[in-house]
C-alpha cells in the first residue's frame, strides 16, 4: 500500500482546497491515486453542496463587468457576508462575470453551463461550495447593449473592482465621445441606485400598476365633492406626481436636484453635438425577493453542542 505522506496530502489539499482530514482520507481510501482522490472528494463535494443546498443564500455580491457597447450584471449569492468577502468567492464571481461578457451569454442557464477553467460553471461552483463549506447560488444576470454608443456601469457598497451589493447597467445610444458618454452614463447609473425607478418611460410602467393608482386618485379626489371636470385634472396631477417619482425620465437628477433625466439628456444632445438616447437600465439589489431564514441563535448553539 501507496504510503500518504504530508506532501501527498498537501498537493491534494492545494489542488482540491477541501480541509487536510479529508484529503489524507481520500488518498487512503485511493492509494494514493492523486487523480481516484480528486474524483472522490469532488463526488464528497456534491454531497457536501446537496446537503447545503436547502439553507438561504441571501447574501453575496453584485459584479458587472463592460467593454464598449455592452455590459453585464451577475448576481451570486451566499449565506453570509463573512463570505461575501472571501477571495476565493469574489474571484469566482469576477470570472463568471467576465466570461458572461466575453461569450456574450445573456441567460442564467446558459452561463451555469457554460465552461470555466476546463469545467462548467455550475460544477466550478459546487467546488467552491464543498471548499468553503456554505451554500451558494448563481442567481440571476442580465445583459444590456447599445447598437452605438456605451453601457456605463456602477457598483454601490462596493467591497472590490465592480463588486458591491448594488450593480447598475444604463445604456446611453449616441455617436459623441465614448468617454463624455461614459460620464453621463455613470451620473445616470448612480441616480439609478439611489432612486430605484421602476421603468424607463411611463409607456413601460406596468398597466395594472397605472391602473391601480389611478382608481386611488380617482377616489381620493372624489371625495373632495367638486365637479367631475376638476376631479379628472386632480387625478392627472397625482398620476404625474406619481410618474416623477416611478419613472426614470420623468425623476429629477439627484446628481443637481432639480433638472428630469428626460432633461439632462436633452442638454446632453447639445453639448456633444450628437443626439443621446437613454435606451435601457438595469438596477440588480443585492437578496431582492430571497427570503432570509432568521435563526435564533440561543437555539443554534444548543443544536451545536447537542450534536
Amino acid at each position: 500500500m501507496t504510503e500518504i505522506t504530508a506532501s501527498l496530502v498537501k498537493e491534494l489539499r492545494e489542488k482540491s482546497g477541501a480541509g487536510m482530514m479529508d484529503c489524507k482520507k481520500a488518498l487512503s481510501e485511493n492509494n494514493g491515486d492523486m487523480d481516484a482522490s480528486m474524483d472522490y472528494l469532488r463526488k464528497k463535494g456534491l454531497a457536501s453542496a446537496a446537503k447545503k443546498s436547502g439553507r438561504a443564500a441571501a447574501d453575496g455580491l453584485v459584479g458587472v463587468a463592460a467593454q464598449g457597447n455592452t455590459a453585464v450584471v451577475v448576481e451570486l449569492n451566499a449565506e453570509t457576508d463573512f463570505v461575501a468577502r472571501n477571495d476565493q468567492f469574489q474571484g469566482m464571481l469576477t470570472k463568471v462575470t467576465a466570461l458572461a461578457l466575453k461569450d456574450k451569454i445573456s441567460d442564467v442557464e446558459k452561463l451555469k453551463a457554460a465552461t470555466l477553467d476546463g469545467k462548467t460553471v455550475a460544477d466550478t461552483l459546487t467546488d467552491l461550495i464543498a471548499s468553503i463549506g456554505e451554500n451558494m447560488s448563481l442567481r440571476r444576470m442580465q445583459a444590456l447593449s447599445v447598437k452605438q454608443g456605451v453601457v456605463a456601469t456602477y457598483v454601490h457598497n462596493s467591497l472590490g473592482a465592480n463588486l458591491g451589493k448594488i450593480g447598475v447597467l444604463v445604456g446611453l445610444e449616441s455617436a459623441a465621445p465614448a468617454n463624455k458618454l461614459e460620464e453621463l452614463g455613470r451620473q445616470i447609473a448612480m441616480h439609478v441606485a439611489a432612486t430605484r425607478p421602476e421603468s424607463l418611460d411611463v409607456a413601460s410602467l406596468d398597466k395594472d400598476t397605472v391602473a391601480r393608482e389611478r382608481a386611488i386618485y380617482a377616489e381620493k379626489a372624489k371625495q373632495s365633492g367638486k365637479p367631475a371636470e376638476i376631479v379628472e385634472k386632480m387625478v392627472e396631477g397625482s398620476l404625474r406626481k406619481f410618474y416623477e417619482q416611478a419613472v426614470l425620465l420623468e425623476q429629477v437628477f439627484v446628481i443637481d436636484g432639480q433638472t428630469k433625466i428626460s432633461a439632462v439628456l436633452e442638454k446632453a444632445s447639445k453639448d456633444l453635438g450628437a443626439p443621446v438616447k437613454l435606451t435601457g437600465y438595469v438596477r440588480y439589489e443585492l437578496g431582492e425577493g430571497v427570503e432570509k431564514k432568521e435563526d435564533d441563535f440561543a437555539s443554534e448553539v444548543a443544536k451545536m453542542a447537542a450534536g
